[in-house]
C-alpha cells in the first residue's frame, strides 16, 4: 500500500525529481503546505506515516477525510445496496455498462455506496460485445491455426499434422459465444451485489440528476451524489469512407466473421489492425496494409516495431504502403470490387488506386459522447473528449471541476484501455469513499495479441530521451532474448525480445517492452514495479520458478547496471545527517519546506530506500520538538 504526504513544493521541482504515488493522505505536518504535491514511500506501514501527525504511539492512527466526501461502511449489505443520502435516490450513478462503469459499480459496492448503472445497449460495451472479447476468441483460432500450418514448428517437436482446415461459422459462433458468457457474468455479478441496473440512454440534466430511457422520449429522471460518466467509444472512421458493412467494415463488423475474403486491405496499422492481419492471414486472407505516417506500428517502441515487422508482417502474404492516405473507399457493387483512392499524405498528390474485396476501417476510435447532455453543466466537449482532469473530474468550459461530475474510459480520451477505465473508474470511487487517489496512468499495460504478442508500459524509448533531455538525467537500455529462456525454447518459440528503459542514476524504471510468447502476460510484472515505485535494484532479489518464462524479465532486470550508492541506512547515519543539515542551516531556514525539500532531494539522490525518507521525518519532528521545548 502507498502513501504520500502532502508537502508544499514547487510543481516543476517535483516533477523531476519526486514520483507521485497514486494516494495522497492529508495530515498535520510540521509545516504549512501552500502548494500540495505528492511524495511517494514505498513499503511503508501505515502506522509510521500516519504517526506524523503526533509522533505518538499511544494514539492509535487516525486520517483526515475531506469534508465534502461521505464516510461510508467498508462493505454494503447485498440486499440493500448501501443506504443513499436522503436528498438523493443514489450515492452513485454511472452512465454507461462497459467494463469501466462495471468496475467502478462493483467497488462502489463494496464501499457501501448505493448504486445503479445506466445501459441504452448491452452490458459490457464495447470491449465484451465488440471489442477485446470477441477479437481475443478469433486470435486463439488464428493461433492454432498457425501452429498447424507451420510444419517446420511441428516437425521440430516431433509431430506430424495432416492438412489443417476450419469452419467460418463455427469460428464465428466460438467469438460470439465467448462475448455472451462473459456479457452474462458481468450481468450476473452486478445484479448479485445489488446494483440497480437502468435500462436506456443516460443523459444529464442538470447537478444531480439523470434522465434515462429511449431516445426521443421524456424517460424516468433518478438523483445522485455523484454521477460518473462511462459511455466508451465507437470506431473512427475518416470522412470520405463509405462503410457498408459487407465489403467496407469496421471492427464491428469484422468480430462478426460474416466472411474470409481472398484480399482485404487494412486502413491503419495500430493494435486493431495488427491483430486483425494476424486473424486474416492464418485463416488464408492476403492483407495490404495503408498506413498515414511514414513507418508500420507508430504507436509501438522503434525497435519492438522493427522486430515485429520483421516476424509478424515480412514472412506473411502481408504488402504495405505508408506515407498515404485513403481519401476515398467505395464498397463492392454490381460485380466491381472496393476501389481505395491513395494520396500522398504530405504533398497531397494521388499516389495510386487499389482494387481489393474487402477493406476494413481501422483507423482507432471516437469517443460516444453526444446527447449526454454536457451543456446543461456548462461543459465543451474537445474532439468529442470529455475534459477531465487528473483524477477524472469533469472540468467545465473555465477549466473548472465540475462539483460530483466524473468521466471514466474511452470518453475522456486519456488511455482508450478498457482496463484503463476500470481502473479510472475504481480510483473515482476511491476519492467518492474519503481516500484522495491519483492513477499513475504510465504504470498501465497495453498488449497486442498477436503471435508472438507485444507488451508495454511506460515510455517508449525516444519518449524517455525525450524527458531525460528536458528533465537533465541519463537513460540507459537493457534487453534479454527469448533465445536464452529454457520454456521458450522447449516451445521451440524463441523468436522475441525483452527490453528496459531506465534510470542508472537511480534505478527508476521508465518503460518496459516484450515481443514474444505470452508477451501480454510478462509485462505485468514491470507495470506493477513502476505502480509500486519499485526501483531495479530491489526488484533484481525477486526470486522467478525455472523453468518459465517469467525468467526473461528476471535476466532483464539483472542484466540493468544502476550506479551502487550506498545508502544511509542505520541510525547513526541517519543522526548525523539531520543534525548536519540543521547545523549547516541557517535558523530562520531551518524548518521551511523550500530547505526541507532540499534535503529530501539530497536523501532521494543518496540511497534509493525510500524509507529512508520516511525515517528522516519522523527524525526530524522529533528534534523540532526538542529544539522547540529549549
Amino acid at each position: 500500500m502507498q502513501y504520500s504526504a502532502t508537502l508544499s513544493l514547487s510543481q516543476s521541482a517535483a516533477a523531476s525529481t519526486i514520483p507521485k504515488s497514486n494516494y495522497t493522505v492529508n495530515h498535520s505536518l510540521p509545516f504549512s503546505p501552500s502548494k500540495p504535491i505528492n511524495l511517494r514511500f514505498c513499503g511503508l506501514r501505515r502506522e509510521a506515516f500516519l504517526g506524523f501527525s503526533s509522533l505518538s504511539r499511544s494514539q492509535p492512527p487516525q486520517s483526515k477525510i475531506r469534508s465534502d466526501k461521505i464516510n461510508c461502511p467498508i462493505s454494503a449489505s447485498l440486499s440493500d445496496n448501501g443506504s443513499a443520502p436522503k436528498s438523493f435516490d443514489y450515492d452513485l450513478v454511472i452512465i454507461g455498462a462497459g467494463v469501466g462503469g462495471h468496475g467502478a459499480a462493483l467497488h462502489a459496492v463494496e464501499k457501501g455506496l448505493k448504486t445503479a448503472i445506466i445501459e441504452g445497449d448491452v452490458i459490457g460495451g464495447t470491449c465484451v460485445n465488440r471489442g477485446c472479447v470477441p477479437s481475443k476468441a478469433l486470435l486463439a483460432v488464428s493461433g492454432r491455426m498457425r501452429d498447424l500450418q507451420n510444419e517446420h514448428h511441428m516437425k521440430a517437436l516431433g509431430l506430424q499434422v495432416a492438412a489443417a482446415g476450419y469452419d467460418r461459422q463455427g469460428v464465428a459462433d466460438h467469438a460470439n459465444n465467448l462475448a455472451t458468457k462473459i456479457r452474462n457474468n458481468l450481468t450476473n455479478s452486478m445484479k448479485a451485489l445489488g446494483v440497480d441496473i437502468l435500462t436506456g440512454v443516460g443523459s444529464i440534466l442538470g447537478p444531480h440528476k439523470v434522465q434515462y430511457g429511449k431516445l426521443d422520449s421524456p424517460g424516468n429522471i433518478v438523483t445522485a451524489k455523484d454521477i460518473i460518466i462511462a459511455t466508451g467509444s465507437v470506431p473512427f472512421v475518416p470522412k470520405g469512407i463509405e462503410v457498408d458493412g459487407k465489403t467496407v467494415i469496421t471492427s464491428d463488423h469484422a468480430l462478426k466473421l460474416e466472411s474470409v475474403p481472398d484480399w482485404i486491405a487494412i486502413v491503419g496499422s495500430g493494435y486493431i489492425g495488427l491483430e486483425f492481419s494476424d486473424v486474416y492471414t492464418a485463416l488464408g486472407s492476403e492483407v495490404t496494409f495503408i498506413e498515414a505516417l511514414d513507418q508500420l506500428m507508430p504507436g509501438f517502441d522503434p525497435e519492438i516495431g522493427k522486430l515485429a515487422q520483421r516476424v509478424l508482417i515480412n514472412p506473411r502474404k502481408i504488402d504495405y504502403h505508408t506515407g498515404v492516405f485513403a481519401t476515398k473507399i467505395t464498397p463492392a457493387k454490381n460485380g466491381k470490387p472496393v476501389t481505395i483512392e491513395l494520396i500522398d499524405a504530405k504533398t497531397k498528390e494521388p499516389k495510386d488506386t487499389l482494387e481489393v474485396d474487402a477493406a476494413l476501417i481501422a483507423t482507432g476510435r471516437a469517443p460516444f459522447t453526444d446527447g449526454l447532455g454536457l451543456d446543461s453543466v456548462h461543459v465543451e466537449r474537445k474532439r468529442g473528449f470529455v475534459p477531465v482532469d487528473e483524477r477524472m473530474r469533469v472540468l467545465d468550459f473555465k477549466g473548472d471541476p465540475v462539483p460530483h461530475l466524473y468521466c471514466i474510459g474511452d470518453a475522456n480520451g486519456k488511455m482508450m484501455l478498457a482496463h484503463a477505465a476500470s481502473a479510472q473508474g475504481i480510483s473515482v470511487v476511491e476519492q467518492l469513499t474519503g481516500r484522495d487517489h491519483v492513477l499513475n496512468h504510465l504504470s498501465i499495460p497495453a498488449a497486442c495479441f498477436t503471435h508472438p504478442e507485444i507488451s508495454m508500459v511506460g515510455l517508449t524509448e525516444p519518449q524517455a530521451r525525450e524527458k531525460a533531455e528536458k528533465e537533465g538525467f541519463e537513460v540507459s537500455v537493457a534487453k534479454t532474448s527469448f533465445k536464452a529462456n529454457t520454456k521458450a525454447l522447449a516451445e521451440n518459440e524463441g523468436e522475441g525480445i525483452a527490453k528496459l528503459i531506465y534510470r542508472p542514476d537511480n534505478g527508476e524504471i521508465l518503460g518496459v517492452h516484450i515481443f514474444g510468447l505470452h508477451a501480454a502476460d510478462l509485462i505485468h510484472e514491470a507495470s506493477n514495479a513502476i505502480a509500486l515505485g519499485t526501483r531495479i535494484q530491489d526488484i533484481k532479489l525477486a526470486v522467478h520458478a525455472h523453468p518459465t518464462l517469467s525468467e526473461v524479465i528476471d535476466e532483464l532486470f539483472k542484466s540493468a547496471k544502476v550506479m551502487d550508492k550506498p545508502p544511509l541506512r542505520n541510525s547513526f547515519h541517519l543522526n548525523l545527517f539531520a543534525i548536519n543539515c540543521c547545523v549547516a542551516a541557517p535558523s530562520r531556514y531551518m524548518f521551511s519546506h523550500n530547505w526541507w525539500l532540499r534535503v529530501l532531494i539530497k536523501l532521494k539522490r543518496a540511497s534509493s530506500n525510500f524509507n529512508l525518507l520516511t525515517e528522516v521525518l519522523i527524525l526530524w519532528g522529533r528534534l523540532k520538538l526538542m529544539l522547540q521545548a529549549q
